[in-house]
């Protein structure tokens, strides 16, 4: 009998790194795309120890992965293990989507492209001034994409100093703009002169859903814009409580659809359907 040529199994892999990673819900999104796109390609969800990330990035050039999404606490730590990065990573130090590209692993960083485009569809982010909690790879990436979008001034609120004036520096030496930083020691009271307040922190994420921001919410105004990067739950507590002062809000959800539309495009090329994929996780979050 002959073998028929159309005949394939192999399914092409992409994935996501991360500590803890159990309720990450980017799989459920990103295969949603694939099945809609009639691709025959896979995502899987990957705890990986720090301790082990080497291991892991060799295991996944081995294996032939596509690429692969990093998240806490890898964003940083795995740039020493890939062959290159983009441009906006490497002026991020931070990448959150790793691409093959011939036989090199690339890294990207969609998490400030995907804000950049949420925040652009409710407010014209020139001239305007951002409060952002923390001061991590998720802090870096939004940091960078709304100055290179025209943010006149941020101010990092932070815990550990040390991350938090190293943000700050960053972001003033590479984009020339003006950078406070407040050393987040007790209840922060949020300017009156704040337009954008973004939590870029794991504070509120799933299972510890009743975590609050230390901040005074009496000090939050109806004319700010307040967003969150947490996409599980989507209604944070920031997020609901923002609402109900009436400003405008941005949940984790819009932005974790927004990245995986940008990494779908670099893995595999196709534009993904942001509908389906939101439907995808508005189903799992119901």
């Amino acid at each position: 009998m002959e073998k028929d040529s159309a005949m394939n199994f192999k399914q092409e892999l992409t994935a996501v790194f991360g500590k803890p990673v159990a309720e990450n819900p980017t799989q459920p999104m990103i295969e949603a795309a694939y099945r809609h796109h009639r691709l025959a390609w896979r995502y899987l969800t990957i705890e990986v120890d720090p301790a082990h990330l080497a291991d892991a990035v060799r295991g996944a050039r081995a294996m032939g992965f596509a690429g692969f999404n990093c998240t806490i606490p890898h964003k940083v730590a795995v740039i020493q293990h890939l062959d290159g990065l983009g441009k906006s990573a490497e002026l991020m130090g931070a990448v959150n989507c790793v691409v093959r590209r011939g036989e090199k692993l690339i890294g990207e960083n969609t998490d400030g492209k995907g804000f950049v485009a949420a925040l652009s569809s409710r407010m014209d982010p020139k001239g305007r001034r951002m409060v952002m909690f923390g001061a991590g790879g998720a802090a870096r990436a939004i940091g960078v994409e709304v100055g290179l979008a025209g943010v006149s001034h941020i101010t990092v609120v932070n815990r550990n100093e040390m991350r938090g004036t190293e943000l700050a520096g960053l972001l003033e030496s590479r984009l020339n703009l003006p950078v406070d930083f407040v050393q987040w020691d007790r209840t922060y009271r949020v300017p009156a002169n704040t337009d954008i307040l973004v939590n870029a922190t794991s504070i509120g994420l799933y299972p510890d859903v009743r975590a609050q921001l230390d901040i005074d919410f009496g000090t939050i105004a109806p004319t700010m814009l307040v967003a969150d990067v947490i996409p599980n739950p989507p209604r944070t507590h920031l997020v609901t409580t923002a609402a109900e002062r009436g400003c405008t809000v941005i949940d984790g959800l819009e932005m974790l659809v927004n990245q995986g539309v940008i990494g779908i495009k670099y893995w595999t090329g196709v534009d993904a359907n942001a509908t389906v994929m939101r439907e995808a996780l508005l189903r799992i979050f119901e």
